[in-house]
């Protein structure tokens, strides 16, 4: 176990699975808090802050986006459920839009595809015709 502020930021992105950038990132943007630079030395990194990298990328993995995450974050320091659930209730509707769109768009490639399919000789790609459109 990774005892209490023993990694560098090195280290940290490490054990995060991250890059140093992301850390420095989320530092700037306030996700990630730095830690007091000693006189000689660098700064320390603890297990907190593993599990906060984590916590963002796993809301990050599930769509939300990085001021989501920050809002998250906040709601975790309150214990707000209702306000959490209403954050993730208003994401599944937007993966729900974005999951319909994506299935439009799959029929329509669907049905291009199998346009060209159909066609044996052609002065004109189906494909093309329909992205270029007359309207």
């Amino acid at each position: 176990m990774i005892q209490k502020h023993t990694l560098s930021i090195g280290g940290l992105a490490q054990a995060a699975g991250v890059n140093v950038e992301t850390v420095r990132y989320y530092q700037r943007v306030g996700m990630l808090s730095q830690p007091a630079k000693p006189l000689q030395g660098a700064r320390k990194y603890g297990p907190r802050d593993i599990k906060q990298i984590r916590f963002i990328k796993r809301a990050q993995a599930l769509g939300f986006t990085l001021s989501e995450v920050a809002e998250l974050l906040a709601l975790g320091k309150v214990s707000s459920c209702r306000e959490t659930q209403v954050l993730a209730e208003i994401k599944l509707e937007s993966i729900g839009a974005r999951i319909n769109d994506l299935i439009k768009m799959q029929e329509t490639l669907l049905q291009l595809v199998a346009r060209c399919n159909a066609m044996y000789e052609s002065t004109g790609c189906p494909i093309i015709e329909a992205l270029v459109g007359d309207e």
